[in-house]
C-alpha cells in the first residue's frame, strides 16, 4: 500500500487558514451569502490550499519542471524545462470560480431587466408645488466638496494644537442641520503614530462648512475613539463588523444630530435579485464614536436627524435601472424606446478614467431632509434634459418632474461664458423655483477655488443668464431679466381706473409683455403669460388696475 504524505496537506491548510484569517481581519467582509467579496476570499483560500499542497508535495505536475535528456553512447545529456501542468488538481478552485461567474450572470440585468427597473419607486410630481419659492436660496447647498475641503483645511490650519496631530477628512457629508444645509467632516488621525499618541483621548472635534455663507468653523466634541482613521479594534468599520458580522454595510460616513453630537452612520445593504444583484438599502447602523454604542434602524424607523442613508450615487444607479430597463434589456441595447438616464459627465480628475461617464447631482434642504437633485436626459447624448429627479437621501423617496430644458453642463457653460474674460469655473448647479420658472443657481470660482460670483440660468431658455456678487443681488437681476419685479417694489400696490389710449405687445428675451398707455400718457406693463385676460383688451376700454411702479398686478375691465 502506497504511503500517503500528510505534511503537504497540513502546510496547505495552514497557509489557507492564515490567508483566510488575515483577509477577514483586514477586509472585514460580511459573513453573508449575498456578499460577493466573501465568495472571492473563499475561492482564493481554496486555491492557496491546492498550490501550497502541490508545492510542498514536490510534484512535477505543478508547472515548469527541469528534466534531463540522455544523448550519446556515454549517456551524457542536457537539461531542459518542460511545462507539465496537471489541471485535475485545480478542479475545485476552477469550479468555484465558474460557479461565482454563473451566479453573477444569472442575477445580472441581462436576465432580470424588469426586476431591476422596479427597485426604485419613482412618482411624477409638480415642480411648482414641491419646490415652492418658500424653499429659498438659504436651503440650496451650492458649495462643492472641493471648496468645502479648502475652507475646512484653512480653519484647521489656524489651530496649531490641532493641525499637528489631525487632518480634516475629505469625506464631507451634506446634511440638514436645524433646517439649514451644512457640510460636516470629522477630523482624522494623521497616521499610525499620531493615533498611538492620541488614542486615549480620541478625536475632539469636527468641521462644519456653511455652503450658503461660504464659511467654516471648528466644533469641539467629546473624544471620538471609534473612527475610520483609527487602527485595529478601534477602526470604526471593523468595530461595526465585530458587532454585526452578517450585515453588508456601506457608505460609512459622519453626521451630527440637531444638538451637534457626532455620529457615524452606515447603510445596511441588501441584494434583492439572485445572490449578488439588485443592490438596495434596508436600514442603517448608527455608531456613537465616543462610547461605542450602536443602534440599528429599519428604513421606516430612521430618526429625522439622520440625513444620508440612500447615498446619491446609489440613487442615480437605481434610477438608471428604472430608466433603461422598463422595456427589457434588449430594448436598452438596440431600439432604446423610452430609455433615459441621469445627467452624466466625464470626470476631470487626473486619476480617473476620463472616458467613463460619472453621475453628478446637487443638494436641496427640504422639509428637514437632504434631497439630491439631478437632471434626466434621453440616451441620445444631446445637451438637453427631459426632466429632473428629486430624491430623499434618508427615505429613498424619488420624484420626477417633466421639464424640458438645457442640461446642467450647458447651463454651467452659459454661466462661465457670461464672465469668460475672468476664467471662472462654475460649480454643479442646484434647482430653484423663481416665480414658477425652473432655474439653475450656481457659484463661479476662480482658479484658487474661491467663490467670486453667483449665477442663475433659466432652464427652459438658458440664454437668460445673470451674475452678481451675492445670491440676493443675482436673483434680483434675474427677476428683472424675466420681467418680475422684486418684493421691495411690489410691496406698495396702488389702484386706479384708466382709459386705454394705446396697446403695445413687446417681446423681451422670449417673453411677451403687454404695455398699456392711458389717456394721460401713463405707461403700465404686465407679462402676457401671467395676465392672459389682458389679451382681450381694446383701445378705448376702461379698466381698473392694481399696480406697483409701472407693473400691473391685477387688471379688470370696467363696464
Amino acid at each position: 500500500m502506497k504511503k500517503v504524505k500528510i505534511y503537504p496537506y497540513i502546510f496547505g491548510a495552514i497557509a489557507a487558514l492564515l490567508f483566510l484569517g488575515l483577509s477577514l481581519y483586514i477586509f472585514c467582509p460580511a459573513l453573508n451569502v449575498h456578499n460577493l467579496g466573501l465568495w472571492i476570499i473563499i475561492d482564493i483560500t481554496v486555491l492557496i490550499f491546492v498550490v501550497v499542497e502541490r508545492l510542498t508535495k514536490g510534484c512535477k505536475d505543478f508547472g515548469w519542471v527541469t528534466m534531463k535528456q540522455k544523448t550519446g553512447s556515454k549517456g551524457r545529456g542536457k537539461k531542459f524545462t518542460k511545462f507539465n501542468f496537471d489541471i485535475k488538481y485545480y478542479i475545485a478552485p476552477i469550479a468555484f470560480t465558474a460557479l461565482i461567474i454563473l451566479i453573477g450572470v444569472i442575477g445580472s440585468t441581462v436576465f432580470n431587466a424588469t426586476s431591476y427597473s422596479k427597485i426604485l419607486k419613482v412618482s411624477d410630481s409638480d415642480f411648482s408645488v414641491d419646490l415652492a419659492e418658500s424653499v429659498g436660496t438659504d436651503s440650496i447647498a451650492l458649495m462643492d466638496t472641493k471648496s468645502a475641503q479648502m475652507l475646512g483645511d484653512r480653519e484647521i490650519g489656524a489651530l496649531s494644537d490641532v493641525v499637528s496631530q489631525f487632518n480634516v477628512s475629505y469625506d464631507y457629508t451634506q446634511i440638514d442641520y436645524n433646517g439649514k444645509p451644512v457640510k460636516v467632516s470629522a477630523l482624522e488621525y494623521a497616521g499610525f503614530f499620531k493615533w498611538m499618541n492620541n488614542k486615549n483621548n480620541g478625536i475632539k472635534g469636527y468641521v462644519t462648512v456653511n455652503p450658503v455663507s461660504m464659511s467654516a468653523s471648528f466644533e469641539k466634541s467629546e473624544g471620538m475613539k471609534y473612527v475610520p482613521s483609527a487602527f485595529f479594534s478601534e477602526d470604526a468599520y471593523r468595530y461595526l463588523w465585530t458587532k454585526y458580522p452578517a450585515l453588508m454595510l456601506d457608505n460609512l460616513h459622519f453626521e451630527i444630530d440637531e444638538s451637534g453630537k457626532p455620529y457615524y452612520v452606515a447603510s445596511v445593504i441588501e441584494k434583492t435579485i439572485g445572490l449578488f444583484g439588485g443592490k438596495t438599502v434596508s436600514g442603517c447602523i448608527v455608531l456613537d464614536p465616543v462610547s461605542g454604542a450602536t443602534e440599528k434602524y429599519d428604513v421606516a424607523d430612521i430618526p429625522k436627524w439622520i440625513d444620508v442613508v440612500f447615498c446619491g450615487d446609489l440613487i442615480c444607479e437605481q434610477y438608471n435601472w428604472y430608466g433603461m430597463f422598463q422595456n427589457g434589456y434588449m430594448n436598452s441595447l438596440f431600439a432604446k424606446k423610452g430609455c433615459k438616464q441621469v445627467t452624466t459627465y466625464h470626470s476631470s480628475d487626473d486619476e480617473a478614467d476620463d472616458e467613463t461617464p460619472v453621475s453628478d447631482y446637487g443638494y436641496v434642504a427640504k422639509d428637514g431632509d437632504i434631497w439630491i437633485y439631478t437632471g434626466v436626459t434621453s440616451v441620445n447624448g444631446d445637451s438637453s434634459n427631459i426632466g429632473f429627479l428629486l430624491a430623499n437621501e434618508r427615505t429613498g423617496e424619488s420624484r420626477y418632474y417633466s421639464i424640458a430644458g438645457a442640461d446642467e453642463k450647458s447651463a454651467m457653460a452659459a454661466a462661465e461664458g457670461e464672465v469668460q474674460e475672468k476664467g471662472y469655473q462654475a460649480s454643479f448647479p442646484s434647482l430653484i423655483n423663481i416665480d414658477g420658472h425652473p432655474t439653475y443657481i450656481m457659484v463661479l470660482k476662480d482658479s484658487g477655488g474661491l467663490v467670486k460670483l453667483y449665477a442663475t440660468v433659466n432652464v427652459e431658455q438658458y440664454n437668460i443668464v445673470t451674475t452678481a456678487a451675492t445670491q440676493a443681488e443675482c436673483i434680483k437681476k434675474y427677476k428683472t431679466a424675466l420681467g418680475i419685479e422684486s418684493d421691495e417694489i411690489t410691496a406698495d400696490i396702488k389702484e386706479k381706473t384708466i382709459t386705454i389710449a394705446a396697446i403695445k405687445y413687446i417681446d423681451i428675451d422670449g417673453n411677451t409683455y403687454i404695455y398699456l398707455i392711458d389717456s394721460d400718457n401713463n405707461i403700465f406693463k404686465a407679462k402676457a403669460s401671467a395676465n392672459e385676460n389682458m389679451l382681450l383688451l381694446n383701445v378705448g376700454d376702461k379698466v381698473k388696475i392694481s399696480y406697483s411702479g409701472k407693473t400691473i398686478t391685477l387688471c379688470e375691465k370696467v363696464g
